[in-house]
């Protein structure tokens, strides 16, 4: 299967869903049209429509054909099922972004940072802690640890801008997965310190291992959010025969 004419055929649907020129709720042209139109085979149209199911734009309906049911996400949204920097955040939701490194400086896992993050004792890492501001508010604390040994170079310059650019386009990384936790926590000194909490006594914190394509965690992150602005979208799917399990 093509993968340039996969992704094209992607492209081009995702554009036109998330223009309104396929309304919610309407069928998207059947697979022979767009057949017709890309020139491909049945499998390449199929493989498209598969990836934008799986990103909740679509919905297949046997019988009837590919349903738009996609719904704009709101300013302040993560998404749950992508693994997406803050800045490419930004960039999908239209909003102005800065970013202050307050921490860069090289350790070495102890005990006590191995249980918190999964790194073995003995890692070199940088500890990285940085502000994020969303249209002039600080609205997220990272605190990073990252291995020394994929990225050696890294410094606060290469830090305050985007992290995962820096890693895919000049190290050539591939990022693959993220295990990723939510949690409600008191809000510490350092919350109080850096970010706009109002009235607000607690915040969201969302902890991520990141692992490469060779299987190997380069990042524990953990983002502490200003409640007012927290919101993840997720898109699931119900297992089939999950209901016939049941007793």
């Amino acid at each position: 299967m093509p993968r340039e004419k996969f992704t094209q055929i992607y492209a081009a649907l995702k554009s036109r869903i998330e223009s309104g020129v396929y309304p919610v709720g309407q069928l998207l042209p059947s697979e022979n049209t767009l057949i017709g139109e890309f020139s491909c085979s049945r499998n390449t149209v199929r493989r498209a429509i598969s990836e934008l199911v799986r990103d909740g734009y679509v919905q297949t309906s046997q019988g009837k054909g590919v349903c738009n049911i996609f719904q704009p996400i709101e300013r302040s949204s993560y998404t749950m099922g992508t693994i997406e920097s803050f800045r490419e955040t930004a960039q999908r939701t239209g909003q102005h972004t800065a970013t202050r490194v307050v921490e860069l400086e090289r350790c070495v896992a102890g005990v006590n940072i191995s249980l918190q993050t999964g790194f073995p004792v003995g890692t070199e890492l940088f500890s990285l802690s940085r502000v994020h501001e969303m249209d002039g508010k600080p609205i997220i604390l990272n605190h990073s640890y990252l291995r020394v040994d994929c990225m050696p170079d890294l410094t606060e310059e290469i830090a305050q801008g985007s992290l995962y650019r820096y890693l895919e386009e000049e190290l050539g990384m591939v990022i693959v997965t993220s295990k990723r936790t939510i949690t409600v926590e008191p809000v510490t000194g350092a919350d109080k310190k850096w970010l706009d909490l109002g009235e607000y006594n607690c915040v969201a914190v969302v902890s991520n291992q990141v692992y490469n394509s060779q299987g190997v965690m380069f990042e524990y992150t953990q983002s502490r959010h200003v409640p007012s602005i927290f919101r993840f979208q997720d898109n699931a799917v119900r297992r089939s025969g999950a209901r016939s399990s049941l007793v």
